[in-house]
C-alpha cells in the first residue's frame, strides 16, 4: 500500500491529508477518518446481493497499516462506523479490534450508529454528537458554520469527476475543504461517490494510488 501525503492549514491546525482516506493531526497524534460502514456487506449479502467478505479485510487491512505506519495515540472516526444491524462483518471487526486496546477510541455518532451507548462503550469507543478539540469541531454531517469555527464532517462520501478524452470521465474519491469545512472522504472502499456540491470556494482534494491531486 503506498502513502501519499499532503499538509494542510485548516482552522490554525497542522493537518495531513492522506491518498488513504484518512487524516493525520500530527500535534494530537490522531487519525482522523470516516464511514467505515461496518456491517455493510454483510447487510447486502442478506439481501441476496452478492458482496465478497473480503471488502471489510480489505478495509481493515488498509486501516491497520496506516495505524502502523502513524502510530497515533487516538483515533477520532467521524461518524458512520457500523452501518446496519449486527452482523458476522461486526464479530470480524470487534476480534480484530482487540490488538488495539491500547488506543484511544472516539465515535462521532452518524446516522448509521444506531446502537445504545452501551455498546459502543463495550468495545472502548467514546461517543459524541459533537466534538471540540482547540480550534475543530468535528460532526458526521456538516453544518453552517459559525465565526471562528471549522468542522471536520464526513457522510457525503465526496468525490470529483475529471474529464478525460472525448466523452470519457473518470470518477474519484477527494477531501472537500473550504476556509471553515474539511468534508473527509468514505474510507471504505465499498461506496459510492457523491460528485456534486454546493459548497462555494472550495477545494478539492482528489487522490490515486501514486499521487494527491488539488482542483
Amino acid at each position: 500500500m503506498n502513502i501519499i501525503t499532503k499538509n494542510i492549514q485548516f482552522g490554525g491546525e497542522l493537518l495531513t491529508l492522506t491518498n488513504q482516506r484518512v487524516v493525520y493531526w500530527k500535534p494530537q497524534e490522531a487519525l482522523i477518518l470516516s464511514d467505515i460502514h461496518i456491517g455493510k456487506t454483510a447487510h447486502f449479502r442478506q439481501h441476496g446481493i452478492a458482496i465478497p467478505d473480503d471488502v471489510l479485510v480489505k478495509d481493515l487491512q488498509r486501516l491497520q497499516a496506516l495505524l502502523e505506519h502513524f502510530a497515533p495515540k487516538k483515533v477520532i472516526v467521524v461518524g458512520d462506523l457500523f452501518h446496519a444491524d449486527y452482523n458476522q462483518n461486526f464479530d470480524i471487526f470487534i476480534q480484530w479490534m482487540q490488538q488495539f486496546h491500547n488506543l484511544e477510541k472516539i465515535l462521532i455518532r452518524g446516522n448509521h450508529d444506531r446502537f445504545k451507548i452501551s455498546f459502543y462503550e463495550s468495545l472502548g469507543f467514546t461517543t459524541h454528537i459533537q466534538l471540540e478539540i482547540n480550534s475543530l469541531v468535528f460532526v458526521h454531517e456538516s453544518i453552517q458554520p459559525t465565526p471562528n469555527q471549522y468542522y471536520i464532517s464526513g457522510h457525503t462520501h465526496p468525490g470529483v469527476r475529471i474529464q478525460m478524452k472525448g466523452r470519457q470521465y473518470l470518477k474519484l474519491p477527494c477531501f472537500q475543504v473550504t476556509q471553515q469545512q474539511l468534508i473527509l472522504p468514505a474510507f471504505s472502499l465499498f461506496t459510492g461517490l457523491n460528485t456534486r456540491t454546493d459548497m462555494e470556494s472550495v477545494k478539492n482534494y482528489a487522490f490515486t494510488e501514486d499521487a494527491i491531486l488539488e482542483f
